[in-house]
């Protein structure tokens, strides 16, 4: 042990501290400054960012041993208070910056003493110290922290206040469509937005920890599990494996499909005869310490079998390929697509028919915040488990059964939780606390190491896409094509769904009157596939947008032209047969057009460099904003003393629930003229917000929108007098009237026939198009996106600092798909850099988002979701723009530098 004097924001402290333990954990674990995060603990993501003697260190790998006595260390709680905000803090609410608000204290930590050094920074003097420092972003796309910094820098300067920086609103006080602060950011912009891992450290003593016996290859039968060693070993309570199960010990995938070949409970909890993938759960090893857990897991023995290992779809397709799921084949679920006339004639007679195959892969999510949770028994005896789960209902259906508990003895709360990007659609660790608990009666914790979060969570299941066009000589598209298989991993939960989406948006977003399509699923041993932002389109649309621009090529045609030429006219429908909600993308292609002209222009200018190739590109996007046909939210709202109580289980993963909730609510209650801050939001957790669906598929602000308002327009008739005045909450009790509303909603929509691909499965939709500019270097065949442009329509916006945030993340993770996320060698990609997460210098600082609103009918005000949008097709625009620069077309993502100088030197 060592004795440590140190300086802690001002304070001396005297700290008697292990010298191989690191400074996060000390200020974590010893101090409870829980403001400092831990995200990968390899010093990739900059969320424990620190200031030690004026440097930016990072703590999670910094050890005590190097901290020299009488250090001064600045943490987040250090910058400023919630009473005293540093103007970096007032910028980061400003400007939106925090979204989650995982990363926010190591960037804000971060930026100060940037400020301290240099308080007149340009942008790219900023970019560049967030590279240097290893500050690393997943939801806001880098360009909202510039601006940030910036702004901060001339509060600093005493150039502008913060009264001319923060949010006006309009007179009447109306809060939609504003740039209204989002009511989570002031805690989060001061470290003091607890996560998971910081409620971690306030469980009461004698909470177990939780640590995994995991699967180190990726298909095996299991012939025997030996714990007895692991249980001798110090302060271990128990060793949990299957036998100890006392439910089904399954994950259920809730079917959605009845010609799934499947029965959904292919998704063990703790595996115990088979290994499915690498990674799988085998055993949990509860103990009192961390430490002392992980130790026990490495004497755990596991004898096995190995098999053969399907590692993508055409693997497991093979003819000698046994099954995975003996029982069931590993191409288990199948759709067609039967639009119009038979393709087969038309194509063979079309003026030009262009064909290519195409494959978008596993691309991780990689939140900065690792997966988290912890669960115990109430005073009912109620089960209780607190996870980043976007599916609190959902998820309790899903894992219930499996743990062996009655639906109405558990309870899922949502923890404050980092971004998710899709992959807590699926329930992750939630079924194992749930056991741990069960088998112990005791409150146990598990939290993730960055490892354990590449390689047990879901990834972006792969599409292996053949695409057909056809079309007449002046760029009429007649017919299509499409045959697609998706590489969904071991385990079924939404795989059928997932496939759906080929049918529904290959080719979206243009006028095809005539297609067939056949599409599968497919069961592989890699990574089990989970919902990701965009789910199906970014495989879907990759295809079709790529492809039109081989057939505006073989035409002759601009890209832009033939796109302008097909896309949704009044009359016109889409590939599922229906008519769109509105036909906005003429008015979209129209405002996104002075800006290709422009960038037709920039293309035609000199590079940076020599050696550099300049292009551009362009796609469109299109998706729906819910799950497939009636799909539904309830919501209910209190009259109190102070204002109105709204409960809802909109989850928040860092994409704006609270600012969705809150914005839709004030706008209904206007009558009212109630005060935003009398709205009061109680959400996530399943004792008190009635089930508003999973916060995916860009549904919320629809779904769990629209139920808002209804439960605000009930209270409001509710509370009306007869001269049309609102009776107070003293009146009501008075009265003895009731105060507490239910508000309910369903989409007036319906499912797609699996055999031919029609129907009407959303009742509100996005638009949006894209515009990127790159540069390719010819002797590297790195590419730089130099620009990016999107115009969107996503109704009526809710919040303007919201949406903004959204394209711009969205954008970003659009980029890496296109140029260096994967996650296909186990080895290689099990961290953030491994899997190609963008950092601020491989993402342009010139983004520029329009917008076109178009009213919807079916949405809140005329709203519609936004979250999905922009990751639906932006990395075509930037593989149609590399070839634009080069003459490389990439069809199987990601373009990286090796793929596309290969190119280069195959064409000579």
């Amino acid at each position: 042990m060592l004795k440590k004097n140190l300086i802690i924001n001002g304070s001396s402290q005297v700290l008697i501290v292990d010298g191989e333990a690191t400074l996060a954990n000390v200020l974590r674990g010893q101090l409870h400054m829980t403001g400092t995060k831990i995200g990968c603990g390899k010093a990739q993501c900059g969320a424990c960012s620190v200031i030690v003697d004026g440097k930016v260190i990072r703590s999670c790998v910094t050890k005590m041993k190097r901290i020299p006595d009488h250090a001064e260390i600045t943490t987040i709680e250090g910058v400023g208070t919630k009473d005293h905000l540093h103007p970096l803090q007032l910028s980061w609410m400003i400007h939106g910056a925090a979204q989650c608000g995982f990363c926010s204290p190591g960037f804000i930590v971060s930026a100060k003493q940037l400020l301290e050094e240099n308080i007149n920074p340009s942008r790219e003097d900023v970019r560049d110290w967030f590279q240097k420092h290893r500050n690393a972003c997943r939801c806001t796309g880098y360009k909202p922290l510039v601006d940030a910094v910036m702004d901060a820098a001339r509060l600093m300067r005493g150039e502008v206040t913060t009264e001319e920086l923060w949010c006006k609103l309009p007179e009447d006080g109306r809060i939609w469509g504003s740039n209204y602060i989002r009511p989570s950011a002031l805690a989060k912009v001061t470290g003091t937005w607890d996560f998971g891992a910081d409620s971690g450290h306030k469980l009461p003593c004698g909470t177990l920890q939780l640590k995994l016996v995991q699967a180190k290859v990726s298909h095996a039968n299991i012939l025997s599990i030996d714990t007895s060693e692991a249980e001798k070993m110090p302060g271990v309570y128990r060793v949990i494996t299957a036998k100890d199960v006392v439910g089904k010990n399954k994950i259920t995938g809730l079917i959605t499909f009845p010609t799934n070949k499947g029965d959904g409970w292919d998704r063990p909890i703790l595996c115990d005869k088979k290994v499915f993938q690498f990674g799988d759960a085998i055993a949990i090893v509860a103990a009192d310490t961390a430490e002392h857990a992980q130790a026990a897991v490495e004497k755990v023995k596991v004898d096995l079998e190995l098999l053969p290992e399907y590692m993508s779809a055409p693997a497991a397709m093979a003819d000698d390929a046994i099954e995975i799921h003996p029982g069931t084949p590993n191409i288990y679920f199948e759709t067609k697509v039967v639009k119009g006339e038979d393709t087969a004639p038309l194509l063979e007679k079309a003026d030009v028919v262009v064909e290519d195959d195409f494959y978008v892969g596993r691309q991780p999510h990689m939140p900065i915040e690792p997966d988290v949770g912890y669960a115990f028994f109430d005073e009912d005896g109620k089960l209780i488990i607190h996870s980043k789960s976007i599916g609190i209902h959902l998820h309790q259906a899903m894992i219930c059964a499996g743990i062996g508990i009655e639906s109405e003895k558990l309870i899922l709360v949502q923890n404050n939780a980092g971004g998710t990007f899709g992959y807590k659609f699926s329930p992750t660790i939630e079924a194992l606390l749930g056991v741990a608990a069960v088998a112990t009666g005791k409150p146990v914790y598990l939290e993730f190491d960055y490892y354990q979060q590449m390689t047990y969570t879901g990834k972006r299941s792969p599409f292996f896409i053949n695409l057909k066009y056809g079309a007449t000589k002046e760029g009429k598209l007649i017919a299509m094509e499409s045959d697609w298989s998706v590489d969904h991993g071991p385990y079924s939960e939404f795989g059928d769904l997932l496939t759906i989406r080929g049918s529904q948006f290959i080719g979206s977003g243009y006028n095809i009157p005539n297609i067939r399509g056949f599409g599968r699923t497919v069961c592989t041993n890699h990574a089990w596939g989970s919902a990701f932002r965009g789910y199906g389109s970014p495989q879907s649309l990759f295809s079709s947008e790529v492809l039109l621009d081989e057939l505006a090529e073989k035409l002759g045609m601009d890209p832009f032209e033939l796109r302008y030429k097909n896309v949704y006219r009044p009359g016109d429908t889409t590939p599922t047969g229906c008519e769109p909600d509105v036909y906005c993308l003429v008015e979209i292609m129209d405002k996104l057009k002075p800006k290709y002209d422009q960038a037709k222009e920039w293309a035609k200018q000199p590079p940076s460099a020599p050696n550099k190739k300049r292009g551009i590109g362009i796609s469109i996007g299109v998706y729906g904003s819910g799950l497939d046909g009636a799909d539904s939210a309830a919501v209910n709202v209190e009259l109190t003393a102070t204002g109105v109580t709204v409960y809802t289980s909109w989850e928040d993963h860092g994409q704006g629930a609270d600012m969705g909730s809150l914005a839709t609510a004030h706008e209904a209650l206007r009558p009212l003229g109630i005060k935003p801050e009398n709205i009061k939001l109680v959400m996530n957790d399943m004792e008190r917000t009635p089930n508003s669906g999973p916060a995916g598929g860009s549904r919320s602000q629809v779904l769990v929108g629209n139920a808002t308002r209804v439960a605000c327009e009930a209270l409001l008739q509710g509370i009306k007098k007869e001269d049309g005045t609102f009776r107070t909450y003293e009146e009501m009790i008075a009265e003895n009237l009731p105060v507490f509303f239910q508000g309910a909603w369903t989409a007036p929509a319906s499912e797609c026939n699996v055999e031919t691909g029609q129907g009407n499965p959303f009742a509100v939709y996005m638009y949006g198009a894209f515009l990127s500019q790159v540069e390719v270097d010819i002797t590297t065949g790195k590419t730089n996106v130099v620009k990016m442009t999107m115009v969107a329509d996503v109704g009526k916006i809710a919040n303007k600092l919201v949406v903004d945030g959204q394209l711009y993340g969205g954008l970003v993770q659009g980029l890496g798909l296109a140029l260096s996320e994967d996650f296909e060698d186990l080895k290689k990609h099990s961290d953030l850099i491994g899997a190609g997460l963008p950092f601020i210098k491989d993402v342009p600082d010139d983004i520029e988002l329009l917008y076109v609103e178009t009213y919807r009918p079916n949405g809140p005000f005329g709203a519609a979701g936004s979250g999905e949008l922009p990751l639906t097709s932006p990395h075509a625009s930037i593989i149609n723009a590399i070839y634009n620069a080069c003459g490389v077309r990439v069809t199987h993502l990601p373009a990286r530098p090796e793929k596309v100088l290969a190119g280069l030197q195959a064409k000579g």
